[in-house]
């Protein structure tokens, strides 16, 4: 384990606590919002609630993990013996990067065969990424990372594709009042998205020994903030807006 400054340690500490926090609220938000959209409307909540479950439980873990790799007196940061798990982090992706493209097709209410086949396409190709990456995530030496960051950013590239080729005609056939917040969820999903590559590329940079591993770390929790929380927001708020336009008085139940 890399030696940390106290501020080093408390700046991950405290961001993974923030996170969980965030994640847990964010969950209890989705699921209580159910009762304010129309049927068509109630799964991408609970899938959106869904995603910031597992992500609030696995930040639990991470931040337990985190906390057991460290020992802290008087100010002074040492190395405890156990090795910090961040396998966590890809096991949460596994299972929540397939699922938030699943909440923003489902919100969209494309028809039964479209949701099906995107659903099926962009889940497998997020489980894909996630699988190419691990391998360069734990990786040692630069040019290993280099190698399956590389094959990791094939199935990356072929989903962003898809988000603003595959989705731009149904995204055009919403309802005007929802228009642009499915383009704000869309875009704000890229750019979250587009963040991790370059967390997973600061260990090419001139940053060295702990800075690294709290670059990625600080990193890699901020670009879920918005990927998982920020993105269900938005979510909900498609989700109420389009309940109002096709079911109005009758959306809350």
């Amino acid at each position: 384990m890399e030696n940390l400054t106290f501020g080093q340690y408390s700046l991950v500490y405290n961001a993974f606590s923030f996170t969980f926090a965030t994640m847990a609220a964010a969950t209890l938000f989705l699921w209580l919002g159910r009762s304010q959209v129309g049927p068509a409307y109630k799964t991408a909540l609970t899938i959106s609630g869904l995603v910031t479950a597992i992500a609030a439980y696995h930040y639990f873990r991470i931040f337990q993990s985190w906390e057991g790799a460290y020992s802290v007196e008087g100010g002074i940061v040492t190395a405890s013996g156990y090795a910090f798990n961040d396998a966590y982090r890809y096991v949460d992706w596994l299972l929540t990067v397939p699922l938030l493209l699943i909440e923003l097709i489902l919100v969209m209410r494309l028809s039964q065969e479209e949701t099906v086949s995107k659903s099926i396409k962009l889940g497998s190709a997020a489980a894909l990424m996630i699988v190419l990456g691990y391998p360069g995530e734990i990786a040692t030496d630069i040019p290993t990372r280099v190698l399956w960051g590389t094959l990791s950013a094939i199935p990356f590239v072929y989903i962003m594709w898809q988000l603003f080729a595959g989705l731009g005609a149904s995204i055009n056939n919403q309802p005007e009042n929802v228009r642009e917040l499915v383009k704000k969820a869309r875009l704000l999903t890229f750019a979250s998205w587009g963040f991790y590559p370059i967390v997973y590329m600061i260990p090419y940079t001139n940053l060295s020994g702990s800075d690294v591993t709290v670059g990625v770390q600080v990193g890699y929790t901020i670009a879920d903030l918005i990927a998982k929380a920020g993105v269900g927001v938005l979510i909900y708020m498609i989700a109420v807006r389009k309940s109002q336009a096709e079911y109005g008085d009758k959306a809350h139940g």
